[in-house]
């Protein structure tokens, strides 16, 4: 296989300049281009490595690590290194649990604001004022 980057782009779900930035960032290699003549000739080619290392940087990106972390599990992909894997999965959950448990209060809160709103017709919505700086 043999894609432009605007065909792995495609295959990513992702913009060309997205790649781009996984390039700069180190996530992603640059291959050199292919025929040409001169500088800027010849059309850089991507192969299935380049299609499966973009939809595990989204896939990750979707499981919330951040681009750091991606580029220290890619690091640590042809290695043995289980335990650093693992505790990096572990730190992943904990920050999951934490914005969860972040977010349920928050929807706690906004259900009781509407809950007061709906209870009297009297003044401004109890929503429309908590926000209020």
């Amino acid at each position: 296989m043999q894609l432009t980057i605007g065909k792995l782009a495609d295959a990513g779900g992702v913009g060309v300049e997205t790649i781009r930035y996984y390039q700069r960032r180190g996530l992603m290699q640059t291959p050199v281009r292919s025929g040409g003549d001169g500088w800027g000739g010849g059309i850089r080619r991507y192969g299935e490595a380049d299609v499966r290392r973009l939809r595990f940087i989204r896939a990750a990106q979707a499981a919330g690590f951040t681009l750091e972390e991606i580029g220290e599990l890619l690091a640590l992909e042809g290695g043995d290194d289980r335990a650093r894997v693992r505790e990096l999965a572990r730190q992943r959950i904990g920050a999951l649990d934490a914005k969860i448990a972040q977010m349920t209060e928050t929807r706690a809160a906004l259900s009781r604001l509407a809950d007061s709103c709906a209870a009297s017709e009297d003044g401004p919505c109890p929503i429309l004022t908590a926000f209020e700086p």
